[in-house]
């Protein structure tokens, strides 16, 4: 879960930045990729050109590019993105990491077959939610796929910033234009909490 796209006005204090989220080893930082992605690059739903928007330490960036697919990785966390290209080096797979807005991805003027999101919808506000989702349609083609693991309205206990969204909530912010193949329970791991953070992982196509 990376989430440091996310901007200093939607919940956190004027002055926080990007980097504060990654100035100490942040819980979702748990140095592998997350179960419900793992679980999708086994089965084979990660194709073609592959975007990890708010990448944070890039470990899903990572995961694709060890499937041999073309991996991009953006956030906005400076720090982060050098961890992400450090952690890359010595495994010897090839990812670019790009320091980027994800509510601004149409400025990249690529396309991308496959969009992970680990933890940064959840982090938007309404406002923020609609700038992003159109921002994706600007770079995911038809029949691109989006897959989300974002908190869960049934997760128990204030988190701060986070919005823990509803399956309604997911369902009419990609209304127009995708279809949503499923949104599913499933855990965010944390290192905290080895019961994890209650989500939705939600699977959507563009139409």
């Amino acid at each position: 879960m990376a989430g440091s796209t996310h901007p200093p006005h939607s919940g956190a204090t004027a002055s926080a930045t990007p980097d504060d989220l990654y100035a100490t080893r942040p819980p979702w930082d748990i140095g592998r990729p997350q179960p419900a992605f793992a679980a999708l690059a086994d089965a084979g739903a990660l194709r073609g050109r592959v975007l990890d928007v708010g990448c944070g330490t890039g470990e899903h960036a990572i995961l694709a590019a060890g499937l041999g697919l073309d991996a991009t990785g953006v956030d906005l966390a400076a720090n982060a993105l050098r961890t992400a290209e450090n952690k890359a080096r010595p495994s010897g797979r090839t990812v670019r990491f790009l320091r980027h807005d994800a509510r601004r991805l149409g400025e990249l003027g690529e396309q991308f077959d496959t969009v992970l999101d680990c933890g940064l919808f959840h982090l938007f506000n309404e406002e923020d939610r609609a700038a992003y989702v159109q921002a994706l349609r600007a770079v995911v083609p038809r029949r691109g796929r989006y897959f989300m693991l974002g908190f869960s309205d049934r997760q128990q206990g204030e988190w701060g910033r986070v919005h823990k969204l509803t399956r309604a909530e997911i369902e009419a912010a990609f209304a127009d234009g995708w279809r949503a193949d499923s949104i599913e329970p499933s855990t965010i791991d944390i290192t905290t909490d080895p019961a994890g953070i209650r989500a939705w992982l939600a699977a959507l196509t563009r139409t």
